[in-house]
This record gives structure tokens, sequence and C-alpha cells, in this order.
């Protein structure tokens, strides 16, 4: 991409009322653009980032099984009227009447349509187990939309869910999308955990958040360094300091990000909507469910919040936008000329490049590089015959010839 051509520029201030850091640093690196309070726009730098999120969630969802479909987002009033739930969200979700007289609501959550979706699948117990999964835009009109993509009032949500015959398959699918999800954030480049958190309004049961820390946490954590214990704060009776139940070694707090969540919820909302199944021996029983939600703005927010200096971002291996940024520190036909051959030369070599080929201060250009973050930065310059390859994290720091380059990059991303 020839950053020149870039829809979407970097500024050096963003509004005051923007008080998180993922969103000051995703405005001023042009990847995001502010619509209203809780609501943005995904420029194609910010698109770029979300889709690499968007795809290895995909991945790991298909890799448990899980068939992708798409729900819709406008939902009646008589549906949620038969879990309860309209009145009880009504603080939170976009209700009105449409032109026809009639209530609807924009969706929070898809447990009630994809409950009345099953019904239409589920007869016997031959349909069960069978795990299907969306990534949806949701709308939520959230009091508190001033932490950037960590708390907005339309995102996109990836929701999977699963149906079961009866508690020990629950459990053991429970446990393997659990797995899948300490997988993605593994391969996102964060350093999530599990944590036994609330079921909320979703199920009485223990749920488990997936948490990062980071200082823009809006959860405080009591966790065990030593095995991994952790539970939210808002249910523990475990103070930091005290000793692990699980180990004895002492606990500590941290506060942290949720970067997902997964709720057995039971018999919850089939009883309600009337999901049942055919036994083998001929009775007719309740449906047990279990939902998974990750947010992928939110996932991308955090990676920004966990992963920058003063700066800028520093993105991870599998979020950078491109795999190298390429630099021309020159005003010189001939080095021009140059820049323009290892440019094509890399992405012959398969390689994302964004190009900077604008004609501005070369000072201009590094805090630009610097602050868009992509993971690696090539120099080319009139100074030296080879080309400087710079690793953002640390800014240390490779002269190497073009073939070497392209060899240490796939290596690096390897």
């Amino acid at each position: 991409m020839i950053q020149s051509k870039l829809f979407g520029k970097t500024r050096r201030e963003v509004s005051k009322d923007e008080k998180s850091i993922n969103a000051e640093l995703l405005i001023r690196g042009g990847f995001i653009e502010k619509h209203m309070a809780g609501v943005y726009n995904y420029l194609p730098l910010g698109l770029k980032v979300f889709r690499k999120v968007e795809n290895i969630i995909r991945e790991e969802m298909d890799a448990v099984d899980g068939q992708e479909m798409l729900m819709t987002a406008l939902q009646p009033k008589e549906l949620w009227d038969k879990t309860g739930r309209w009145s009880e969200m009504e603080d939170i979700m976009y209700q009105f009447e449409d032109g026809h007289g009639s209530e609807v609501g924009l969706a929070t959550t898809h447990e009630e349509v994809v409950t009345e979706l099953a019904k239409q699948q589920i007869k016997s117990y031959k349909d069960l187990p069978i795990y299907i999964y969306q990534i949806q835009d949701k709308f939520r009109n959230e009091k508190r939309a001033k932490s950037g993509l960590l708390r907005g009032r339309e995102f996109s949500m990836k929701d999977l869910y699963s149906f079961h015959a009866d508690e020990k398959d629950l459990d053991e699918y429970y446990f393997r999308v659990h797995d899948a999800y300490l997988t993605i954030f593994k391969r996102l480049g964060l350093e999530a955990f599990s944590v036994e958190a609330s079921g909320g309004s979703m199920s009485k049961q223990f749920s488990h958040e997936f948490m990062v820390k980071t200082e823009a946490g809006e959860d405080i954590t009591v966790l065990c360094t030593e095995c991994g214990w952790a539970q939210n704060k808002e249910i523990t009776k475990i103070k930091a300091g005290d000793k692990c139940p699980k180990c004895g070694v002492k606990t500590e707090e941290a506060k942290t990000v949720e970067a997902g969540n997964i709720f057995r919820l039971g018999t919850k909302y089939s009883e309600s909507l009337g999901l049942k199944y055919t036994t083998e021996d001929g009775q007719m029983k309740n449906v047990l469910m279990g939902s998974y939600g990750i947010g992928l703005g939110r996932v991308m927010g955090t990676v920004v919040e966990a992963s920058h200096d003063k700066d800028g971002i520093i993105w991870t291996k599998a979020t950078t936008p491109y795999h190298v940024h390429l630099l021309n520190l020159s005003k010189n036909d001939k080095t021009n000329e140059r820049a323009n051959k290892v440019y094509e030369k890399l992405r012959e070599n398969g390689l994302e490049v964004l190009f900077d080929d604008r004609d501005i201060s070369f000072g201009k250009k590094f805090k630009d590089a610097d602050l868009l973050g992509n993971c690696l930065q090539l120099i080319i310059s009139d100074k030296q015959s080879e080309l400087e390859l710079i690793y953002r994290k640390d800014h240390s720091k490779e002269l190497l010839d073009l073939d070497s380059v392209i060899k240490k990059i796939n290596k690096f991303y390897k």
C-alpha cells in the first residue's frame, strides 16, 4: 500500500473527550474515527487489524466444529417477552416502535433468536450436540462509553452457541471452547488467563472470563501467579495477600480487561422458549445450552492497551497491519527508483508492505512509523547501500541486503 494514497491520515492530537489510550492512539494513527460516543468507524488500517483478529477467531471456532451463520440484529418484543428480558434490558437495549406499530429492539445479544432457530432444527437426541456461531454487530446503550473500543454502543461480537442432551456433554464442550479461547489469545499475542466469574443474567453457575492485565481494566482480578487460580473480585471471598485456595501461595490483585467470556446456560432459555428434544426412550427433555462470546473490537483495543509505549502502538505479530513499513528517506531520483524496486520485490515475495512515499520530513516519517506500530520498519536512504531493518518493539536495528531482509521478515513471522 502506498502511504500517500492511504485513506486515513495521522494526527498529532485527538479530542480531550477521549480518555482511553486505545482510542487516542487508534484515532491518531488513522485506524478508526469516532462517529459519536461509543461508536467508531473502522478506516482501512483499522479494518486490516480487525480482519486479522476475525480470521483467527473464525479458524479456532471452526476447529471446535462450529458452523458459521448470521442472525438478524432487529428483534421483536414478543420473543424477548417470553424470557422476561424485554423489561429487564430496557435500560441497555435500544427499543422502539417501527413504522407498522410493532415494538422491536436492536440486538444486545442473541440467546432468544438462536433458541427459536434451534427449535426448527432440533427434534431428537440424534440432532444433538450441535454448535453454531456468528460474527455480528451488537447494540447496547452503554452509560459509560468512554473506553474507546473496550466499551462501545455499537460493536462486533463473535457468539458461539452449543446445544446438548446432558450436563456431561455440555461440560466437555464448555472446556473444549475454554481451551480454544486460550489458543485464540495466544495466537493474537495477548497474555490472557482464565478467571472464574459470575454468570450474571446468563447463568446461575460460575462463568469464565478471559482477562488481560492492563491499567485500563475495569475489572479487578484476585489471582495466584504460582498455579494460575483466579477469580473476579466481584464474587471472590479471597483478598489480595490471602493464601491461594488451590496451592497456598499468597494471592495478589490486578486491574484487568475482559477479552472474552463463556457461560453454561443450562436450560434457562430452552425452558422459557420451549426448546425440547425426544430422548432415545421417547421422553421429552429440555435442551441444555452454552454461550461463548468475544468482542472483536474489544480485543483490538486490548492489544493496544497492553502493547504500546510513549511513541505509539506496538502491534503483535498476528495483528500488525503490514508485515513491514518501508520508509524512503531520500529525495534523490536514483534512491527513489531503488525504493520502488524494493517495494515491488517485497510484495512479489508475498509480504504486506506499507510504503511511505510521502514528501514530508524524515523525522515525521519516523514518528508516524512508531505511531502506527507495524512490527518491522525498513529504511532506505542515500547514506548506505544496505537496508536498515528496525524492530518496533525495542528499536533494535540490522543492516542487510534485500535478500537477507526478505529471509529475516519471513523468519520473524514464521
